[in-house]
């Protein structure tokens, strides 16, 4: 669950709220008519939960990411509830403590063992602190019911929209190419430029599985990935004109949606549907002997028929991990000991089900989702929000149907912040979980009590995590700036004599790992600096970075500073006429707080395959004579 910051307003996601408002009143409705309302109430925590990480993305992933969630979380259920009924006042506690451990250990390795950790703690957390009747394996059984019908109803449209999503995120990328062209030689071109990265690495990313599979010419499939594999290449050219810093005429700039509605079927309906009527299929008048060399391979490229897997593709980006196995064990045993203080502190204010208060701190201390102040703040803004709500529904009326309506509106809530806010998305499940619990038969008034307990939760995690860890996101932030720098020096250096295929996931891997380390970056300024401490440039350096990765788009389509068509400031060298020069990767994080991430220290000689992500490339002279990179890209230097 991520807040939005800046963003610009997208639609409600309409779907998305159906299925959230579906999923948790249809197990309270079969349960009140059954007369098996606590089965029915584990059931709904299981689809509270599954809505909480439905998604948008590719039903595969979606079906991944919700089964291994459902059980994780039916796995710390199962585990919680037998130390629960075995009677021994530290059992509750220690298999917290031991589930916070195994949480924190995997959680920082991906996001799908984020994900998995979080939910295995969360059930322990609810399997230790609310007693639950009848037989062991009922509860766990019931909450994989609850996930497996949000699984049912996010994965059913698959049947009819097979490739829509991946469609749909490869002519995002033309969409992005034909605004980046149109900010061309305006302030807005590198942020147009940088619209363009994050489609095609979101294309990418819906892509993956497909490009890893044998190609079969004749059907959509295969099409969608030629589809792709051109936005790859137009991708590079749309960089080199973007560099090239002139103003292109209006019909240029619509030759990325000329080429998307040839490519790829009902595209040119999708983009009319989109706001921007689409132009008519009609042969580009671009000339092809245009005084750029960029122009010239965009009309080479606008001209091409359809090929099946034109260049090839890496089928997947590169991953980074977010931290080494120092940071992983840090975190474990962070979070271990909030879970531990929260716990203790439940057990002195609340006695029997004090389990708001540790599976608050699951639910905040989640460095990986974002800043840890921001979802602190966010989340005691939902759950006051989330408890006025559902004190005024209950004030009004608390009859049993009326209380299912309000749930399922709440799921629609809680699914729509899901995607936009956080602080909207606990505001839904607070409400959820304070009519799940009451019809466990807990009819406590714990409104304030539960408020005063969130922001406790949140003061226990604050405090540890800017005590003992405050230097998390720069850390990060220094080795992803790192990483970024590398893989742009091994585009520079390897991309000129590269085939076309390794040219392509060079610049690939370059481009999304300066995106990668852009978002570190912003998540590291949102976050709490030590006093006296500043914080290197890495904005300057990943701009530079950027624009070097421009620049080598453009050589490598034949082009020079000069020839290009790109004027000279007063005074300024000439460009160096062995390639753009570039600093030494290690510069930035030299001057970051935190440990250096291993085997990027120092430059290394290049592997055979120069598409492979991650390894350092040859070492240069970043002090060489007529370097006008040099200086802007050193961070702290």
């Amino acid at each position: 669950m991520k807040a939005s910051r800046g963003a610009t307003l997208t639609p409600v996601p309409l779907a998305a709220a159906l299925r959230g408002a579906v999923a948790l009143a249809v197990p309270l409705l079969v349960g009140v008519w059954t007369g098996s309302v606590i089965p029915a109430v584990i059931a709904g925590i299981g689809a509270l939960w599954g809505v909480s990480q439905d998604g948008s993305d590719p039903y595969r992933l979606r079906v991944r990411r919700l089964g291994c969630m459902g059980l994780s979380a039916a796995l710390g259920l199962l585990a919680g509830e037998l130390a629960l009924r075995g009677g021994h006042p530290a059992a509750v506690t220690g298999c917290l403590v031991v589930a916070a451990l195994l949480a924190g250990s995997v959680s920082l390795r991906g996001r799908l063992a984020s994900v998995c950790g979080m939910h295995l703690l969360l059930g322990v957390t609810i399997g230790g602190g609310i007693p639950v009747p009848g037989p062991w394996w009922q509860p766990p059984l019931a909450l994989l019911a609850g996930v497996a019908l949000v699984i049912l109803l996010s994965a059913t449209p698959w049947l009819w929209r097979r490739h829509t999503i991946e469609r749909a995120a490869v002519l995002a990328v033309y969409r992005a190419a034909s605004e980046a062209l149109s900010a061309a030689g305006s302030p807005a071109a590198e942020a147009a430029r940088r619209r363009l990265t994050a489609a095609l690495d979101h294309a990418h990313h819906v892509m993956g599985r497909h490009l890893a599979r044998p190609d079969r010419p004749g059907t959509g499939l295969s099409a969608l990935r030629a589809a792709f594999d051109t936005a790859v290449r137009l991708g590079e050219v749309a960089s080199a004109l973007v560099w090239e810093g002139r103003t292109l005429p209006g019909p240029v700039a619509d030759v990325p949606l000329l080429m998307a509605a040839r490519l790829l079927p009902e595209a040119g309906r999708a983009t009319a549907s989109a706001g921007r009527p689409a132009p008519a299929p009609t042969r580009s008048a671009l000339p092809a002997d245009a005084d750029s060399p960029a122009l010239r391979a965009l009309a080479a490229l606008a001209a091409e028929p359809v090929r099946a897997r034109p260049d090839g593709t890496a089928s997947r980006l590169p991953a980074y991990p977010w931290h080494g196995r120092a940071a992983r064990v840090r975190y474990a045993v962070l979070l271990a000991g909030c879970v531990l203080a929260a716990q203790l502190c439940a057990e002195l204010l609340h006695g029997p089900r004090g389990y708001w208060l540790p599976m608050t701190v699951a639910f905040v201390y989640k460095p990986d989702f974002g800043p840890v102040l921001r979802r602190s703040l966010h989340r005691c803004a939902g759950t006051v929000l989330g408890v006025a709500a559902i004190g005024a529904v209950t004030v009004l009326t608390t009859d049993t149907y009326v209380l299912i309506g309000a749930i399922a509106l709440f799921g629609a809530v809680m699914a729509v912040g899901v995607r936009h806010h956080y602080a909207l998305a606990t505001t839904g499940l607070t409400a959820v979980v304070f009519v799940l619990v009451d019809m466990l038969g807990d009819h406590r008034s714990l409104y304030s009590a539960r408020i005063l307990d969130t922001a406790l939760a949140a003061v226990i995690v604050l405090v540890a995590h800017f005590a003992l860890w405050p230097d998390s996101a720069a850390g990060r932030a220094a080795a992803q700036t790192e990483a970024a720098l590398a893989a742009a020096h091994r585009y520079r250096d390897l991309a000129a004599g590269a085939a076309p295929a390794q040219r392509h996931a060079l610049r690939r891997t370059a481009y999304h790992r300066l995106a990668e380390a852009r978002r570190a970056v912003a998540h590291a300024r949102r976050e709490f600096a030590r006093p006296g401490r500043a914080r290197p440039a890495w904005e300057d350096a990943i701009a530079s970075a950027e624009r070097l990765c421009d620049e080598v788009s453009a050589r490598n389509l034949g082009g020079t500073a000069d020839s290009l068509g790109r004027t000279r400031g007063p005074g300024e060298p000439d460009p160096p006429s062995s390639g753009p020069a570039f600093p030494d990767s290690t510069s930035a994080a030299s001057a970051a707080p935190g440990p250096a991430p291993t085997g990027a220290a120092s430059p290394v000689p290049a592997p055979a395959d120069p598409a492979s992500p991650g390894a350092a490339s040859p070492g240069t002279d970043s002090s060489a004579p007529g370097s006008r990179c040099a200086a802007s890209c050193r961070v702290g230097g």
